[in-house]
């Protein structure tokens, strides 16, 4: 998990320094594979942990298709790490490396919170809502780059803090019995996932105001 006070141009995911980070990330050199390709690998796990959360309201695969949105999740968090593990790895930082590092996130997070607003138990509304204020938190950190503000990961629901409450949705919503899913009378058809992504978006709210005020400070070469 990111350090939430940290401004640095790299986001800060201590599962770099974990040993296994390193294996991989030499296996993978020994591969061949560009960091290009890993971003992108990445964006198709995203994509496809939208499309299972979706496919949820099929009969009969329910609860497969909430395990497999709770995979594929954790494995685009690793190809975010590891594409800039190889590159760093190997010399080969591209020209076009940050918009390989950026758009196939926005796609990821866009394609997850849709895929879940239509997910058993979940809200369109809210997936579309969740995901446009995704990609506005993502776009406060950028423009402040540009403005000449340290690049601001702080949360409380940064990129990985939302990936991570939406696996816990997903493998939850695949491991509980039946009876123990909530449903909330007042809210016909609502279920985890729409709570999920009620409370998601508040935090997502938050780190958009907490990140503008903290670029606004830097700005003004005041930040404590």
């Amino acid at each position: 998990m990111e350090n939430g006070n940290q401004t640095t141009f790299r986001r800060p995911v201590p599962a770099r320094k974990l040993g296994a980070s390193k294996r991989l990330t030499l296996w993978l050199v020994s591969t061949g594979i560009t960091p290009n390709t890993i971003s992108v690998l990445g964006m198709v796990a995203g994509i496809l942990a939208g499309v299972a959360f979706a496919v949820t309201t099929i009969q009969g695969f329910e609860r497969i298709a909430f395990l497999i949105a709770a995979v594929l999740m954790p494995l685009r968090l690793i190809a975010n790490m590891m594409d800039g593990m190889v590159a760093v790895e190997t010399g080969t930082e591209s020209p076009v490396g940050e918009l390989f590092n950026d758009i196939p996130d926005r796609v990821s997070d866009v394609a997850m919170f849709i895929g879940a607003g239509y997910a058993v138990g979940g809200n369109p509304a809210l997936g579309y809502i969740a995901a446009c204020l995704a990609v506005f938190i993502a776009y406060v950190r950028v423009e402040g780059k540009v403005a000449g503000a340290k690049m601001d990961y702080c949360g409380p629901l940064a990129k990985p803090a939302r990936v991570y409450a939406m696996i816990a949705i997903a493998f939850y919503c695949f491991a509980a019995p039946t009876a123990w899913q909530p449903a909330f009378d007042s809210l016909p058809g609502w279920g985890l996932v729409a709570f999920g992504l009620s409370v998601i978006i508040i935090g997502e709210i938050w780190t958009a105001l907490r990140r503008i005020l903290r670029i606004a400070s830097d700005l003004r070469g005041s930040v404590k």
